[in-house]
């Protein structure tokens, strides 16, 4: 597994995304078998950063990660768990409920990375970070990041973090390179944050890619191995991808393995 080092922190190139593990904006146990069985493949398979979110499934892909967790034979200090606090949470007393209820779901003292999930309308973010300052203080998280933010919010996070801050989590993919042209891709790499790419197979939607399965041929790969490959070819870029095929989780950790030529690198850039 391919590696970026950040605060002397090191995090493989490709974690797992908990968005649908236990349904989708709201709770739904008919899925817990099946999120359980990927969350525990994925903890076999090698992983060892897990994302997820008060959002997601309405805390209960917290639940579900921490009871992966807790069964697993990875130590705590092994892994590096990331939750999030939504934009409805960024006030300063909701921020620190926020983030107890995250611990208190996750059953841990404390989360490795806390970001806030989105920008909020008319967030007073001294504030927000005000709260996030003290929750870093106090060891309730280890390090402070954002997610979805623009070029002058990522600007304004930094003045306010105590800490340095360690990620922007943004959608990024072959198809998706909307955060390289707004300028954020390079202003994190050369001011030492990490880019944290969700969607970087665009969920599935790149089949027709042509160049990708060109490219998958030559190194006996699926697309999304590719897909994945490329993501992480760039400095300073981790992703997160979710599957609840055994078979993929597997690949999808297997491609930070494929080492893409500069011409295959570049034929991709052009897409």
């Amino acid at each position: 597994m391919k590696h970026e080092t950040i605060n002397s922190i090191t995090l493989p190139k490709i974690g797992f995304g908990a968005w649908r593990i236990g349904g989708n904006s709201s709770p739904d146990h008919a899925l817990d078998s099946k999120s359980l069985t990927a969350l525990r493949s994925a903890l076999e398979v090698g992983y060892a950063h897990f994302d997820t979110a008060e959002k997601y499934a309405d805390g209960h892909s917290e639940e579900l990660v921490g009871e992966a967790v807790r069964g697993s034979a990875k130590k705590r200090e092994e892994l590096f768990i990331t939750t999030k606090v939504t934009p409805s949470h960024l006030k300063y007393d909701d921020v620190l409920k926020a983030c107890e209820n995250s611990l208190r779901r996750l059953k841990m003292d404390y989360v490795d990375l806390y970001l806030i999930h989105w920008p909020g309308t008319g967030v007073k973010y001294e504030e927000t970070f005000r709260a996030l300052n003290k929750l870093a203080r106090d060891g309730k998280v280890k390090h402070l990041g954002v997610s979805n933010f623009n070029l002058k919010l990522l600007k304004q996070a930094r003045e306010l973090s105590e800490t340095p801050i360690f990620t922007n989590q943004v959608p990024f993919s072959v198809s998706d390179r909307s955060y390289v042209d707004n300028g954020v891709l390079e202003y994190c790499q050369q001011n030492d944050i990490l880019f944290t790419a969700y969607s970087p197979v665009d969920e599935g939607k790149l089949s027709s890619n042509k160049t990708l399965e060109t490219i998958a041929k030559a190194h006996n790969a699926s697309i999304f191995q590719i897909a994945l490959a490329w993501v992480i070819s760039h400095p300073r870029v981790i992703t997160i991808p979710m599957s609840f095929n055994l078979q993929h989780i597997k690949e999808n950790y297997e491609a930070a393995e494929i080492e893409l030529t500069f011409q295959e690198i570049e034929l991709l850039n052009g897409q």
